[in-house]
């Protein structure tokens, strides 16, 4: 970059990584967003040259970002990747990437059934399964239970991401030095408050302090409205029609007559169905305004909350909300002789960050993982509620097919319902 951007003499970075005695950090990339898991991958060297994967691959490790001694910023992972490069003068180098362990459920594909349980204990036993037990749920309302809920030809990850979204609920990760925890919740109140962050439009030379830089934002047209319809067979004269207007459309600038209508909503009941639309339409209308930046600012994560000051336009002057976030981190020193022709001229160590923000408001609830229309398993001919004197399945257009007589006597039969989906779990 043509700018001095976070190059700075007190800062370093280091990885713990256990049985390796001498590892150096040459630079990183850390990828995080609000409701997925992290990436960080790093390129590494060490004198010693027979690091092995079968030694490392799934095993812990913690990059940390010091300033001045102090720690700025601690990531922890799991070893998903690791490579071995040329060997120069005196070092070998590495590459690895880190992952959470929530990450390890999108290698188990699995269907089966869950009954009369609510959302958060399945989200719990899915960790569970996998030994993720630091798990938090900072969720404010009583999510309910449901009667009949399929996991079919999905992975763990993607079905607790469904389950999320589904019900409002975003996840993020907290880190210590040994470990990290996986959080779910439901109100941005949870997440970090900063404070203020200064703005700094002056390119060039060596800011006093850190700061955000290149701040740009958008505004995009989206969908106005959503309107949600099911059925139920215990109620067949009932519409189950719900819909949803934003409340920020005509302020906006735009026309209000795009609406996103959807059928099956997947709800029984108006209690769901009303927050299933709710919350769709904010999925839909979550990216109408964002901004993108830069900084040098290690302490900003998905759903960090800053006040930004001194910018320019005073508008501008207000609280923000980080949504996805791209660290970037440079220490050629790390190569010593190696390094005579790689890394940074000035052999200093450097820190920058790319931001994705939000206006700062009361709930951030759209950013789940994925809108909903577009995480539903392909659960053809599957029955997805408990049958009274017949069941439903969808068929290959998602449309509901109401089965009577034999066929549902044997449909409701929980070992034809096992043998349909794979498992079946109390």
């Amino acid at each position: 970059m043509a700018e001095n951007t976070g190059a700075s003499a007190g800062l370093q970075f280091t990885l713990t990584l256990p049985g390796v005695d001498e590892i150096a950090v040459i630079d990183f990339t850390h990828r995080e967003a609000l409701s997925q898991p992290f990436e960080l991958a790093l390129n590494l060297a060490s004198r010693d040259g027979n690091l092995d994967a079968a030694e490392l691959l799934d095993r812990e490790a913690t990059l940390t970002v010091w300033q001045d001694g102090e720690p700025l910023r601690r990531v922890h992972g799991v070893v998903s990747e690791f490579g071995r490069g040329d060997r120069g003068h005196r070092r070998t180098f590495y590459s690895l990437v880190l992952r959470p362990a929530l990450w390890r459920l999108s290698l188990r594909q699995n269907s089966r059934i869950f009954q009369k349980v609510d959302p958060l204990t399945i989200i719990n036993t899915l960790c569970d399964e996998r030994g993720i037990t630091d798990v938090s749920f900072a969720v404010n309302r009583e999510l309910a239970e449901r009667e009949y809920c399929v996991q079919y030809r999905e992975t763990d990850l993607a079905f607790i991401e469904r389950l999320a979204a589904e019900e409002g609920l975003f996840y993020f990760h907290e880190f210590d030095e040994n470990s990290h925890r996986l959080v779910f919740a439901d109100d941005p109140q949870v997440l970090t408050n900063l404070g203020e962050r200064p703005y700094n439009s002056r390119a060039g030379g060596t800011a006093p302090t850190r700061h955000v830089r290149k701040l740009s934002h958008k505004a995009r047209v989206a969908a106005a409205s959503a309107t949600l319809k099911d059925y139920s067979f215990k109620n067949p004269a009932y519409a189950q029609l719900h819909k949803h207007l934003g409340h920020d459309v005509e302020a906006h600038g735009q026309n209000t007559d795009y609406e996103h209508y959807d059928y099956p909503g997947r709800y029984k009941q108006d209690a769901s169905g009303e927050p299933f639309t709710r919350l769709r339409l904010e999925q839909l209308r979550r990216e109408v305004i964002t901004a993108q930046a830069e900084s040098d600012l290690p302490e900003l994560a998905p759903g960090a909350r800053f006040t930004l000051t001194d910018h320019d336009t005073d508008r501008l002057n207000r609280d923000w909300q980080a949504i996805s976030v791209i660290h970037h981190g440079e220490q050629p020193q790390a190569l010593e002789e190696d390094g005579m022709t790689q890394g940074d001229a000035n052999g200093m160590t450097r820190y920058y960050n790319q931001l994705t923000l939000i206006f700062a408001t009361p709930g951030i609830a759209g950013w789940g993982q994925q809108q909903l229309s577009k995480s539903l398993p392909n659960a053809v001919g599957t029955p997805y509620e408990l049958p009274g004197r017949g069941i439903n399945r969808i068929d290959r257009h998602s449309m509901t097919q109401v089965v009577d007589g034999l066929e549902a006597e044997k449909a409701f039969d929980q070992r034809h319902l096992a043998e349909a989906t794979g498992h079946y779990c109390q």
